[in-house]
């Protein structure tokens, strides 16, 4: 639990205390967001606020990390190990579509295709480098079988050593795309992503240290405990990234004084899909960000709905946080409101994760 407090607390400091430096440095230099012609009219004011705020969450969150594990003198294990690597290798992504919108004054980025070619890229090493590096007791970071609160009897091994790979490689993919652009979607109004991500990670932490104390390697009983290879290296890094969403809330919640662009969303999306994948809860996933899969499902319902009713909208504006902007709601009360979905999505993937654990004994 030390290392768990430490890595959150010096992540937050390093968020709260270095984002004010970075927002000097990007003012300096003018690195602002262009925002979209289409957009609400409201959102055209904070046309050159600083962005790329996600370079200073992700700093945050390894510092936090490594200093986390150094303060109880171990090394990080292979399960964050290799989320971390998601988290940075799509955060360079994101950098490099905010660097272009910057650099081409322009709101639009990387090309649609050159995107998703370098998440394709993170995306299938991070999938490969999973199901390696087994521990003493032979257990991989991730396993072939589809998760929910644990691994179920869902599992892609069924095609045979080749094919359930070539399987999970797809499936892991799915989500990573998923999950990045599910938070890229959400972060349309001031601290709206930042918050909701810090109340996953913040829950994740409790999955992931539930899953230590019931650990297999510590208890006898096959049917309660979770076959989870680095339960406490997820908790100290669910604490970091915590910390540094908490530490940049401080400069990021309405008015926003810089934004985390491309560069966070897409880390922050990363990490999401990473650590359900290692935690083998991929679906409870869904639950505890709840707020995300809305949002993402009402931008699929209005595209969708656009096309089969020839130009017929069901929202005014997706994302759905568009929507109740262009009906008048106040950004801050759109904010709130949607931070109290996303806590009361946590709060219901984390009672069924603890539920059905009791329902066991």
């Amino acid at each position: 639990m030390r290392a768990v407090v430490a890595a959150g607390g010096l992540a937050l400091l390093v968020s709260l205390l270095g984002t004010p430096l970075f927002i000097r440095y990007l003012t300096r230099r003018a690195y602002g967001q262009f925002i979209r012609q289409d957009g609400p009219a409201s959102h055209h004011v904070k046309r050159g606020t600083p962005t790329m705020g996600g370079v200073v969450i992700i700093l945050a969150t390894l510092l936090g990390w490594l200093g986390g594990n150094a303060f109880i003198g171990r090394a990080p294990d292979a399960s964050s190990m290799l989320v971390v690597f998601l988290l940075v290798g799509l955060g360079f992504v994101g950098f490099l579509d905010d660097a272009i919108k910057i650099s081409q004054e322009r709101s639009l980025g990387l090309r649609a295709r050159w995107k998703i070619l370098g998440q394709g890229v993170v995306g299938i090493a991070f999938a490969v480098m999973v199901l390696q590096f087994p521990n003493a007791q032979g257990i991989t970071p991730a396993s072939t079988a589809i998760s929910f609160l644990r691994d179920t009897s869902i599992d892609l091994a069924i095609l045979g050593p080749a094919l359930s790979v070539i399987a999970f490689v797809i499936w892991a993919n799915f989500l990573i795309t998923a999950w990045s652009n599910a938070v890229n979607l959400t972060d349309g109004l001031d601290g709206l992503a930042t918050g909701a991500s810090l109340i996953f990670f913040g829950s994740y932490v409790i999955v992931a240290i539930w899953q230590l104390q019931q650990n297999c390697r510590l208890s006898d009983d096959s049917t309660l405990c979770y076959e989870v290879r680095d339960p406490l290296d997820l908790a100290i890094l669910a604490s970091a990234i915590a910390g540094a969403c908490f530490g940049f809330l401080w400069w990021n919640t309405s008015p926003a004084r810089i934004f985390m662009g491309d560069t966070g969303s897409l880390a922050l999306g990363g990490a999401i899909a990473g650590i359900t994948i290692v935690s083998r809860t991929e679906f409870l996933g869904l639950i505890i960000g709840g707020l995300f899969v809305i949002v993402v499902l009402s931008s699929v319902l209005q595209i969708g709905w656009f096309k089969i009713s020839g130009g017929k909208r069901i929202f005014k504006m997706a994302p759905l946080h568009h929507h109740f902007e262009l009906m008048g709601w106040n950004e801050v009360t759109i904010v709130v409101r949607f931070w109290i979905i996303a806590g009361l999505c946590a709060a219901i993937g984390v009672g069924i994760f603890y539920a059905e654990w009791v329902a066991s004994l």
